[in-house]
Order: structure tokens, then C-alpha cells, then sequence
């Protein structure tokens, strides 16, 4: 009778492992794992060979908790008639062979699930033979595991929550993080400073002592030259090419000034507008519509406020460009 009540406390126990091991291993999800693995994770490289074979492992563990389920119950009813057998073996089962263990393998998977995959293993090699047959199956019938693909506001939530849940993200870039994903929705359109706000120079006025005030007030290290002849920017005055220049030169702004000037449409996203900045080495892009017309100026700094939050110099007297009412200078 000994012998009984020990192989029925194993069968228990071997019952609760097979339980929590279901639902602990099963919940990681294999490209979390995967994903923890390549950042050094030992417990994750531990569970991720096997948990990548998803259907074996499951039927495995199916195999093996029905077994011994069965078995415990036959046990039961050869000390004990059939009713309270049934009612023993089930409260037994649902109670310590389920409940428990999967309520602890359900808030420490990944710590248990590493010091007991060895068992796992166990298991599968044990049910392999019939184990194998019907994962096959199931691999070739439902495919492998879909990746769990998250949109732009659920990972904004699920940020915010994690700032919450824990110490590792600050406020502040959880701000950055939650901009940046809705950084590349945004258009030139939105972000630019207007035609009508923008401080131009021509390409004939002479660089003396009011101009260069003029500059200083503005504070602007690029500014746009504007031909209204020919109706466009024809350049950008660099204040540092003026440096070295003697006002009483009497020099004209179209003498120094970089013919070269970038255009981006005003349609154009600020993904693609930041890559011209990065790979095209410049800082200030004209804006132009459908017919190729100017609608207004677009810098680095204006995309990267799109970022990081406003950016104010001790120049700036106008935080928001777009919202500003001016007329052309």
C-alpha cells in the first residue's frame, strides 16, 4: 500500500511538472526568445532550442501529462471505489496538478523553464515516437508560429507601460521613442516654415553694416536668396563665409553666396527628407509644391525638433515659424 500512495505522490507531482512546463514553456514566445538570445540572455538560449520546435514540445507534454493523469487515477481506484476515486484523482489533479503549478509557471517562466528544460527534454525524447507522427502533421496542416507584430500604438502603449512598470525607460525617452514612431507619418507640409515667414535676402543687396545687423538679429546661419525676377531661391548665404568680409567692400550678396540649393517636395516625408540631410551633407532644403513653386524652407533642425522636442537658441524670438505672421523681407 506504500508503494501505492508513493507512486501515486510521483505521479502527482510528475503531473504538476508536465502542467507547468505546458504553460510555462508555451507562453515564451520563440522570437522573444530569440530576440533575448542575441542580446545575451543564458536562460532564453537555454529554452530557445527547444521551444522553437513548438508542436513537438506541446505534444510531448500533452502525451506525458495524459499518461501519468490516467495512470493516477487507475492507482485510485485500486484502493478506493470508483466515485471517490474519481472525485479524488480529479481534485488532486485540478488542484496540485494544475492550479499550482501553473499559476507559478505563469509568473516565473523564463527562470524555471531554463533549470528544468532538462526534463523537458527528457519527455521528449521518451514520447518521441509517437510524439513526432502528429507534430509533423500539425507543422505541415497550421505552418510554424506566427510572430507577434505590434502597430505604432500599441508599441506607444506598451512604452508608456513599461516606463510605468519599471525604472529602465525615462519619461523623456519614452517622449522621443512615441515621436520618432509617428516621424515618418509627418510631411514637409507640416513641419516647414512658410513662404510667407521666411527671412530672405536678394541676390543684389550689398553686404554692409545694416545687412550684417540685420543677419545678427535674425541669427540665422543659413539663409535663402531670393530672386524675384526669377521668382525662386537662387542660393544660400552662409553667415560663416562672412566672416573674413570687410563691409566697406561694397560686396553683393550673389558674389558669395552657394549656388547650390536643394529642393524637396512639400509632400515629401521627413523619413526620407532626414536621409537627404544625412547623405546630401546640408542643412536646409526648399520646399516646392506640385508645379515645382516655393511654398517654403525646411531645415535639419526642424526635422529633428519633429524628435527630440522644440530647439530654441538664445536667437530665437519665434518658437513655432509656422504659426507666425510675417510678411516677405
Amino acid at each position: 500500500m506504500i508503494l501505492v500512495y508513493g507512486a501515486i505522490a510521483l505521479l502527482l507531482l510528475l503531473s504538476a511538472l508536465f502542467s507547468g512546463l505546458n504553460l510555462g514553456l508555451m507562453s515564451l514566445d520563440p522570437y522573444t526568445l530569440k530576440r533575448k538570445v542575441n542580446l545575451g540572455n543564458k536562460e532564453a538560449r537555454a529554452i530557445y532550442t527547444l521551444r522553437k520546435q513548438g508542436n513537438l514540445l506541446l505534444c510531448s507534454l500533452l502525451i506525458g501529462n495524459c499518461a501519468v493523469n490516467a495512470t493516477m487515477a487507475l492507482l485510485l481506484g485500486n484502493i478506493t471505489t470508483g466515485l471517490i476515486a474519481g472525485i479524488t484523482a480529479t481534485g488532486l489533479i485540478v488542484v496540485f496538478g494544475e492550479i499550482v503549478p501553473q499559476a507559478v509557471f505563469s509568473r516565473h517562466a523564463l527562470r524555471l523553464g531554463a533549470k528544468t528544460i532538462w526534463i523537458a527534454w527528457m519527455f521528449v525524447i521518451i514520447a518521441y515516437p509517437i510524439a513526432k507522427p502528429i507534430s509533423f502533421l500539425l507543422d505541415k496542416a497550421l505552418g510554424g508560429e506566427l510572430p507577434t507584430i505590434f502597430s505604432k500604438r500599441e508599441i506607444r502603449a506598451l512604452l508608456r507601460e513599461q516606463h510605468k512598470l519599471g525604472k529602465e525607460i525615462q519619461k523623456h525617452e519614452v517622449e522621443i521613442l512615441e515621436k520618432s514612431l509617428g516621424f515618418s507619418d509627418k510631411t514637409v507640409k507640416e513641419v516647414m516654415t512658410p513662404r510667407n515667414n521666411v527671412f530672405f535676402l536678394k541676390p543684389i543687396d550689398t553686404i554692409g553694416q545694416n545687412l550684417l545687423q540685420k543677419l545678427q538679429e535674425h541669427g540665422h546661419s543659413r539663409v535663402p536668396v531670393y530672386d524675384s525676377y526669377k521668382k525662386r531661391v537662387v542660393g544660400i548665404l552662409f553667415a560663416k563665409d562672412l566672416l573674413f568680409l570687410d563691409p566697406a567692400d561694397g560686396i553683393m550678396v550673389r558674389d558669395i553666396m552657394r549656388k547650390q540649393v536643394g529642393k524637396v517636395r512639400e509632400t515629401d516625408h521627413l523619413d526620407k527628407v532626414l536621409r537627404l540631410f544625412r547623405y546630401g551633407r546640408v542643412h536646409l532644403f526648399v520646399a516646392v509644391n506640385a508645379h515645382n513653386k516655393m511654398t517654403g524652407i525646411i531645415t535639419l533642425e526642424d526635422v529633428l525638433e519633429e524628435i527630440v522636442g522644440e530647439i530654441v537658441d538664445e536667437h530665437d524670438r519665434w518658437i513655432d515659424m509656422r504659426q507666425r505672421k510675417a510678411v516677405l523681407e
